[in-house]
């Protein structure tokens, strides 16, 4: 007790911390702080006796009121299953027409959708579905195969160039290296830009006119408007899947760049297909 030091300002008992000639007083804590400490050891022991909080070796003690978060949230997927289980039977049951016909049943299509696109499609077309060099603008009123609903439904279902389905899309551009001469295939590039008011160098345009019409039209028409049909694309247009330019044409020309998209419909099934066009078809280049 004769070792205790005794503030001289505050008469305080120090706690015989000292830094610098600084001491440390050895003030009890407030009665509120102490008693909301002891009430927080409580509740936690209370807690860890009701709800499932110790862990064991192989598992966790359950808690006297059974309470389980996952069995919870599989509680509340289950319920949410249901709820769209009547949704989507209509979907299955029905044409595309139909579902965009009703704007509840629509809504419900494309919001499905639009998930399915960012699980499936979004890491080619891009999330936003603007696509990337080589993978088409779904946004856009520019189509290869038609951007009616049940065009973009057979696209999504069978694929493009998918060599596992019997009525996937099928388009092949031929290589002109054989057939035209260097030369040749810039007049033909030189031709197909100036449709866009693009040429830069007019002079081979007039060749390359013909040269159009003998190769080339019989895919992409008498005006380079394109054929659906076909896939042939609109090359009057300024949109370019790959490259744009005379030499990107010539390119294209000498070696084709075919791509391929897989059929979905064995993958995802009809219903999820459905709701796919119909949310690519909601994005505003629908027809």
């Amino acid at each position: 007790m004769a070792d205790k030091h005794i503030d001289e300002i505050s008469g305080v008992e120090t706690t015989g911390h000292e830094w610098d000639g600084i001491r440390e007083l050895n003030n009890p804590m407030p009665r509120w702080w102490v008693y909301t400490f002891y009430a927080t050891i409580l509740w936690g022991v209370g807690y860890a006796v009701a709800y499932p909080s110790i862990p064991l070796l192989t598992d966790a003690t359950k808690g006297m009121l059974g309470f389980s978060s996952r069995a919870e949230v599989s509680t509340e997927l289950a319920n949410a299953k249901a709820a769209q289980a009547g949704s989507l039977e209509r979907i299955a049951s029905s044409s595309l027409d139909e579902i965009i016909a009703d704007p509840q049943l629509q809504q419900f299509a494309a919001a499905g959708g639009a998930s399915a696109f960012k699980v499936n499609c979004a890491q080619c077309h891009g999330s936003g579905a603007a696509g990337a060099k080589g993978f088409p603008n779904l946004n856009d009123d520019e189509w290869l195969w038609g951007g009616k609903p049940e065009d973009i439904y057979l696209t999504i279902a069978h694929g493009i160039r998918h060599s596992g389905d019997a009525e996937t899309r099928v388009s092949e551009m031929p290589s002109f290296a054989e057939m035209l001469t260097h030369e040749e295939m810039r007049e033909t590039a030189a031709y197909v830009v100036s449709l866009s008011g693009t040429s830069s160098d007019l002079a081979l345009v007039t060749n390359g006119k013909q040269l159009f019409a003998d190769n080339c039209s019989a895919c992409h028409g008498a005006d380079a408007k394109g054929n659906r049909e076909m896939g042939a694309p609109n090359l009057a247009d300024a949109i370019w899947l790959n490259e744009e330019g005379e030499q990107a044409i010539v390119n294209q020309m000498k070696a084709p760049k075919h791509g391929v998209m897989p059929a979905w419909l064995p993958r995802i099934g009809d219903t999820a297909v459905k709701q796919l066009a119909v949310f690519v078809h909601s994005l505003g280049g629908g027809e």
